[in-house]
């Protein structure tokens, strides 16, 4: 069962069908979804489309309820999904977007709320077979409520437990940021030019790493070494990836 919250904004016509633009750059993906919200009276299909381009247009042309959109399209095949959502959150706020998605990361669902809840929801492509999910979520997000996957909230649960206890957990975005180029073998030099800081700024952040990762008393070889085996164990603990030098 998933997590719905409850609608937060105006409610809609609900004599006036619900008007959707669906987004997924898969033609099979496209038809089974655009089939399944025709069969419901209270839906209608706007329009259709396979890239984050075609999709916007859409949005302009036809002023849809909600958008349902795949989380990865054309151009980059990344977040494009979300970032329509953040683009709509500023442009249309008052579309409700349905992020379809075949992984239960808890980073795209917290990205997906990170500018509030309202009129969100984040559904596994596993649970489309069933109408009643996509249904609900749609539902949802038209009415300004939120509908979140159950396993995306477990995913999001469990990461967090894991944060709690990582060595990591008292590092800044920052420092966590230098870490992991530290983990890539990369010199302060080269991580002061990549992230366009002084080599001095460098410096002081990864003094303050070491400090709190309990390696000030190491040499700076040592440290190097051991701050790597402890980002890439923490790391590959919460599902993400890094390359040791």
């Amino acid at each position: 069962m998933s997590g719905r919250i409850a609608p937060e904004r105006e409610q809609i016509d609900d004599d006036a069908p619900i008007r959707v633009v669906l987004a997924d750059d898969s033609y099979l993906v496209r038809e089974a979804v655009a089939r399944i919200l025709a069969e419901e009276p209270h839906l209608q299909v706007a329009a259709v489309c396979a890239d984050r381009a075609s999709l916007l247009e859409a949005v302009e042309r036809e002023r849809p309820a909600v958008v349902v959109t795949d989380i990865r399209m054309p151009p980059d095949h990344a977040d494009e999904g979300i970032q329509v959502a953040d683009e709509l959150r500023l442009s249309h706020p008052e579309i409700g977007v349905v992020v379809l998605s075949q992984y239960a990361d808890p980073s795209f669902g917290r990205a997906l709320l990170a500018q509030g809840a309202d009129g969100r929801a984040y559904l596994l492509k596993e649970r489309v077979h069933d109408r009643r999910e996509l249904v609900t979520a749609i539902d949802a997000v038209a009415h300004g409520g939120a509908f979140m996957d159950a396993k995306v909230i477990e995913a999001i649960l469990a990461g967090e437990a894991r944060a709690q206890d990582s060595p990591l957990a008292e590092l800044s975005p920052r420092e966590l940021e230098i870490l992991g180029q530290i983990a890539m073998g990369k010199s302060n030099a080269r991580i002061a030019a990549d992230l366009v800081l002084t080599k001095r700024a460098i410096e002081k952040h990864i003094n303050a790493i070491f400090l709190k990762l309990g390696l000030s008393f190491a040499d700076d070889v040592s440290r190097r070494v051991k701050a790597t085996l402890i980002y890439l164990a923490a790391t590959n603990q919460a599902g993400g990836a890094a390359t040791a030098p």
